[in-house]
């Protein structure tokens, strides 16, 4: 615990600015001509130790008692807010990190191996606060992401409903603009932060005519916690990543001035579907995270299980299947490194971001159940943590689009280069 004394926030935001100015091996002079570089730099060394250190010592150890209770790790999120580990894409002038998605995915894999629950409830608000890093005025993020970083806050995305999830465009939630205020009406759902969140990102419609295309039917809005009219429903009790707060959210007569409004009206959708690209890789980099764990706890457990007068690791059956968790991680890792090296290059980064989440949501699965089957009967025990893991798993091929979405995502952009 001591780590954690010794490091203030002051301290820590103000090393990462500055060492996060030099530049990465790969740009310096006379490395170029290597093409990838697969070495981190001195500044993402020191943010990883960081992360990893936090996530051994604070999170693993209370991982299994926030899956019993269920209860908000705000202990947790709180010292991840002091260490400067959450809110790292906050711009700079609102007195954030501004580090790029390579580190924030830095972080989430090494959050994630301690608990997904946890690195989702980070996560949730990273992806909460995207819309109005990628589109809001310099006044909307200072306002609003300047209150998560004065305080240990998070934000919301609320996006799906009950009869819209992948489907963006079913959304159904109105938002009918009277004077300077638009007044939103609807029922959001799954919503993860829903209960705890200072302010969400709400999308609703706000052209009634059903032609109008997506691009232009809906508009974006940041909406405080507290306006009156929003109420969130109850904590839902989910098989997985239970200490996560996941609820419904229901908007009457909710009244938003038109100063929340992100970009400009009919600019809803555009923003909503644009951030994927960039909280798809830290959401890959999550499910690296519970596959690593998945196997390390599998490799420990085959090397002091013995059957046949030998560790388990010793039949070739089992460490077959170790190998198979190392090959399934370590593709992995590349591919969320790859997607998220696209986004700080600047470049529109749908196709690598979708192939990350498809493939390491996949892996993280199997990784989970092959570790279970390692474990053997002890590994459907709650004593054990593989079967939590196994639990949690599910999650990575369901949210933030579907593994179906996105191998839907990645077939057409294929087709699109093919013509």
């Amino acid at each position: 615990m001591a780590l954690f004394v010794q490091i203030t926030k002051r301290s820590l935001c103000s090393g990462f600015r500055a060492l996060s100015t030099l530049p990465h091996p790969a740009a310096t002079e006379g490395r170029q001509s290597r093409g990838f570089w697969f070495e981190l730099n001195d500044t993402q060394k020191e943010l990883q130790e960081l992360a990893r250190k936090f996530s051994r010592e604070e999170i693993v150890v209370k991982a299994a008692e926030y899956d019993r209770t269920m209860e908000y790790p705000w202990d947790i999120m709180k010292k991840a807010w002091e260490l400067g580990l959450s809110n790292c894409h906050i711009p700079q002038h609102c007195g954030g990190l501004e580090l790029s998605c390579f580190d924030e995915c830095l972080i989430a894999e090494e959050v994630a191996y301690g608990c997904t629950a946890i690195a989702t409830a980070m996560g949730a608000s990273n992806l909460g606060q995207a819309p109005l890093v990628a589109a809001g005025s310099k006044e909307q993020q200072k306002k609003f992401l300047g209150r998560l970083v004065e305080e240990p806050l998070v934000a919301a995305y609320a996006v799906t409903e009950p009869g819209a999830g992948s489907d963006v465009n079913g959304v159904r939630t109105r938002a009918e603009k009277k004077g300077d205020e638009y007044i939103i009406n609807g029922q959001k759902m799954w919503i993860t932060n829903g209960g705890v969140a200072s302010w969400y990102f709400v999308l609703a419609r706000t052209n009634p005519d059903p032609k109008c295309p997506a691009s232009k039917a809906f508009t974006g809005f940041i909406v405080d916690r507290d306006t009156p009219g929003l109420t969130p429903g109850r904590k839902e009790l989910n098989m997985g990543q239970r200490c996560s707060d996941t609820r419904g959210i229901t908007f009457e007569d909710v009244r938003v001035p038109k100063e929340n409004v992100l970009l400009a009206e009919g600019a809803g959708f555009k923003i909503a579907m644009a951030v994927f690209d960039k909280t798809r890789p830290p959401v890959a980099a999550g499910a690296v995270g519970l596959a690593q764990r998945a196997l390390d706890e599998a490799k420990k457990y085959s090397l002091e299980r013995k059957t046949f007068g030998v560790p388990i690791a010793n039949h070739q059956a089992v460490s077959f299947m170790l190998a198979d968790m190392a090959i399934g991680i370590e593709t992995s890792r590349l591919a969320w490194m790859r997607a998220a090296w696209e986004t700080d290059q600047g470049r529109r980064n749908t196709y690598y971001a979708s192939i990350a989440k498809a493939q390491a949501g996949d892996v993280a699965n199997k990784c989970a159940t092959d570790a279970v089957q390692i474990f053997g009967g002890n590994g459907f025990n709650t004593e054990y943590p593989v079967e939590k893991l196994c639990r949690d798993a599910k999650i990575y091929q369901i949210y933030e689009g579907t593994a179906q979405i996105q191998r839907h995502i990645i077939s057409r952009e294929l087709l699109e280069k093919a013509k």
